[in-house]
């Protein structure tokens, strides 16, 4: 998925890794703002392959060049995540933002780190802020994520309204529809779980995840023959699969 970012002299756009968007440069007039797209492109195709290490390094080599490119701050920000370091992803995102406040990818990922850091709540408002911005191209995943997160903290009142949001601004995303079922298996409400699961493409229902979900739906709709079979499935395809232990503890809440 590609995203249109506006920045000063320049025009960027990015791709999703893991819920997170990475930066992409295109054409470009000026220079040093030129060679410092092209160092930030180079540290995202890195970041993209997980050698996380180069990508620092090319990163920080594009900052060298133009300390004013935002995106070159926000992957920055991605690849302290990444590694651990929470303060200088803080550091790395805040700067991105006060160069460009509304840069939606920025504030996606921002929020995705948020999210990621025990700060679920606070990570919707930024979601929210990109996907509000009408020149943002993936404002469903943005809300998807505002949904994610906010199931991590036990809100389905809030993830409900906001992966319902998600849909209906991209009503093809397989993801959105997992989170749905998901959701709605959570409050105890099978048949519409049920319903989203049968609008996930088949490669989604028969990934380790997918079948995870569907026996447990079966499981919840009392079909003791579909969730044998889908049981029998998980065991035979994905043997090392954490869903795989969790069927063999009989973990079926967690």
């Amino acid at each position: 998925m590609l995203l249109a970012t506006l920045a000063a002299g320049c025009r960027t756009t990015t791709t999703t890794v893991a819920g997170v968007e990475v930066p992409i440069a295109e054409k470009t007039e000026a220079e040093p703002r030129k060679r410092a797209e092209i160092r930030t492109e180079l540290a995202s195709n890195y970041y993209r392959e997980g050698r996380l290490a180069v990508a620092l390094e090319e990163t920080k080599h594009a900052l060298q060049i133009d300390s004013s490119y935002a995106p070159a701050h926000g992957l920055l920000g991605l690849i302290y995540m990444d590694v651990g370091d929470r303060a200088a992803a803080e550091a790395s995102f805040s700067r991105a933002l006060r160069l460009e406040p509304d840069n939606s990818g920025i504030l996606n990922n921002y929020g995705w780190f948020l999210c990621q850091s025990g700060r679920e709540r606070e990570s919707v408002e930024y979601f929210k802020r990109a996907a509000n911005n009408r020149l943002y191209a993936t404002p469903g995943l943005a809300m998807r994520n505002a949904g994610v997160c906010l199931l991590k903290v036990n809100d389905t009142d809030g993830a409900e309204q906001a992966l319902r949001r998600a849909l209906e601004l991209d009503a093809a995303d397989p993801l959105t529809k997992f989170e749905l079922s998901r959701l709605y298996l959570r409050r105890n409400q099978p048949d519409r779980a049920d319903f989203y699961y049968g609008l996930l493409d088949p490669a989604s229902r028969a990934s380790a995840p997918g079948l995870w979900l569907g026996l447990r739906i079966a499981r919840a709709n009392g079909d003791i023959r579909r969730e044998r079979e889908l049981a029998g499935q998980l065991r035979d395809r994905y043997p090392e699969s954490p869903e795989a232990s969790a069927l063999r503890r009989g973990a079926f809440d967690e």
